[in-house]
């Protein structure tokens, strides 16, 4: 069976289309410290530059996760820019802002100042930074946009034996949490179907992302589930990842991936924050119900941004002080949430 995404493609923007579609050398870049949409919408793009006989080169500034590794194509993906290449586009995705795409940004400083770019992203937050800018932040993920940009651009979801629908379905999976997520529209349930019926393995993506964890992330979550907090009226709950979590499960960064979904979980509360302890200050989680409080409200307040639902930002201050005032802010936007 076949699935028809024609109208649904017209949303893409006829700039977006001519300039990938003109290019003929291209930079795909995501945000640092990435997950499955960062890395599906990157890939992706550059997978429909070649398709039209262009080259193209993925760009991370970390390397990809080890998780993602059972995805075709992830060994593509440098930590910069080819050095041979003469760029004529950047196709920067997932990034609410440039600087999102981490120190790649200031170590290749006159690239991103010569080459035009072209930003394609689904957070609210984003303000439209590049030559052409493409933001929906009614698309449930980068990916469910990519996937229109290739149905414009006359590239088969089903080409590179595959590579190309699994890595955009997984994308749309992890941004949608298997499409259990208030984000998960009727487009983005149509854009999934033309993916399976690309030959995506909904099944087999599902499982590994959201039911495959190693066991030393199991004891980590044990760890911070185990600090849960809540107000006194249990409309905020928190809980902080310490550097010592780390050392005390030999987990890993990216094992982190999840635990704010967990905490999100909770009946009564209208926010979930998770604190994770950095070497230079706390970097905030957070999750908010349908109906309640805007996560990049509060995720604002303290310089992030985000999605209505789900954002993050940096605090420049340790964790015991970052905390409280933090959960100040959280617990007054909360108490305004009338039910």
């Amino acid at each position: 069976m076949s699935v028809d995404l024609a109208a649904a493609a017209a949303a893409v923007p006829d700039g977006v289309v001519d300039r990938i579609g003109a290019a003929r050398h291209v930079l795909t870049i995501c945000h640092e410290h990435p997950e499955a949409d960062a890395l599906g919408a990157a890939l992706t793009v550059a997978l429909m530059v070649e398709a039209r006989g262009g080259t193209a080169t993925p760009v991370c500034a970390d390397p990809v996760p080890a998780m993602y590794g059972f995805l075709p194509g992830m060994e593509r993906f440098r930590t910069a820019p080819d050095p041979a290449a003469d760029y004529d586009l950047i196709v920067v995705v997932d990034c609410g802002e440039l600087e999102r795409v981490g120190p790649v940004l200031a170590d290749h400083a006159a690239l991103f100042a010569r080459v035009p770019i072209v930003n394609l992203d689904h957070h609210l937050s984003n303000p439209g930074f590049g030559a052409v800018s493409w933001v929906d932040a009614d698309a449930a993920a980068t990916c469910e946009m990519a996937t229109l940009l290739a149905v414009r651009l006359g590239v088969p979801l089903a080409a590179f034996d595959g590579i190309l629908a699994t890595a955009l379905m997984a994308g749309l999976v992890m941004d949608t949490a298997t499409f259990q997520h208030p984000n998960a529209t009727p487009r983005s349930l149509l854009v999934a179907a033309a993916l399976r019926a690309a030959g995506a393995p909904l099944s087999e993506i599902s499982r590994r992302l959201y039911r495959t964890k190693p066991n030393r992330q199991l004891a980590l979550f044990g760890r911070v589930l185990a600090r849960l907090e809540a107000s006194p009226d249990g409309r905020v709950v928190w809980s902080t990842l310490e550097l010592a979590d780390m050392d005390a499960t030999g987990a890993i960064s990216e094992h982190s991936e999840g635990l704010i979904d967990l905490l999100g979980q909770s009946e009564t509360a209208e926010v979930a924050i998770l604190f994770k302890e950095q070497a230079d200050g706390t970097r905030l989680s957070v999750r908010t119900r349908p109906g309640g409080v805007d996560a990049t409200v509060l995720a604002g307040r303290f310089g992030g941004g985000g999605h209505a639902r789900a954002a993050g930002a940096t605090v420049a201050l340790p964790v015991a002080e970052a905390r409280p005032v933090v959960l100040g802010e959280a617990t007054r936007l909360a108490a305004a949430v009338v039910r």
